[in-house]
């Protein structure tokens, strides 16, 4: 199947200062020649413990960090993060939900207001009425009521301002939504809620996912494929069934193994 986005042998190092004040900087291997492919409609998640490269990735795919060597495609073509024209266009296709859902949007701004900042800078300009209109429809998309786009972020839980960000993301219909840690922040039963509303939307749109998670029980409930990151190389990635059921790597095997598991029998 054809891709819709590929990162070929990525690279990235970090100068990281000495220990010490006289002492030498040091460098930091954040990704060392690690490949992925999403391809049209996928849900690829990529794994990982802390400092194993996983947001270092998703902000390479996204151009905030430039990749020492390796190239990004979209569609087999080759990005130019420095052609503004292209980028414009390609903003639109690629949009990006982080971690913190209140430092997200702008406290100044309604709901409302930052899902249609969104919708005017990528769609290009809207009337008014139909603006109005596709900005319901996108928070209502993401389970939150009309009266929710005149509220301000500190009126809102994590979970709904988390949902306000999907809607902003998605206003304009990307054809990749790369979440970063996009659940972390929020309880577990929040959590739950957001996973399922993502897979819908993927499903609904046929909309690529790249989903930055540390928590292998999400992305084995959302994701159809899996990338294991560690000390910024893949060390497995493969069909999500074949990764969770047989692992081949030691250390795809103990970050299973870590996963918390209920005690049937101390419930019962």
């Amino acid at each position: 199947m054809k891709a819709l986005l590929r990162v070929e042998s990525a690279s990235v190092r970090y100068a990281l200062r000495g220990r010490g004040l006289f002492a030498p900087a040091r460098q930091l291997d954040a990704l060392q020649d690690v490949s992925i492919s999403i391809p049209e409609g996928g849900r690829l998640g990529v794994v990982g413990e802390s400092g194993s490269g996983k947001s270092t990735l998703a902000r390479v795919v996204l151009g905030l960090v430039r990749a020492d060597a390796g190239r990004v495609y979209w569609q087999e073509r080759a990005i130019d993060y420095d052609d503004a024209v292209a980028m414009r266009s390609l903003r639109r296709d690629m949009q990006v939900v982080f971690q913190d859902p209140f430092g997200s949007l702008d406290p100044r701004m309604t709901a409302g207001e930052a899902v249609g900042e969104a919708l005017q800078a990528l769609a290009g300009p809207v009337p008014s009425v139909a603006a109005q209109d596709r900005i319901i429809a996108a928070l209502a998309e993401v389970g939150l009521g009309a009266a929710f786009a005149n509220r301000y972020p500190h009126q809102l839980s994590g979970g709904q301002c988390q949902r306000v960000a999907i809607a902003r993301a998605t206003v304009a219909r990307p054809r990749l939504l790369v979440c970063d840690e996009a659940v972390s922040a929020l309880d577990v039963s929040v959590q739950a809620q957001i996973v399922n509303l993502l897979h819908e939307l993927s499903e609904r749109h046929a909309m690529s996912l790249l989903f930055i998670s540390h928590n292998l029980a999400v992305v084995r409930h959302l994701c159809d494929h899996v990338a294991v990151l560690q000390r910024g190389r893949v060390v497995e990635q493969g069909d999500r069934r074949a990764i969770f059921s047989a692992p081949q790597s030691q250390y795809t095997r103990d970050l299973l193994a870590a996963v918390p598991r209920i005690d049937r029998q101390a419930v019962e």
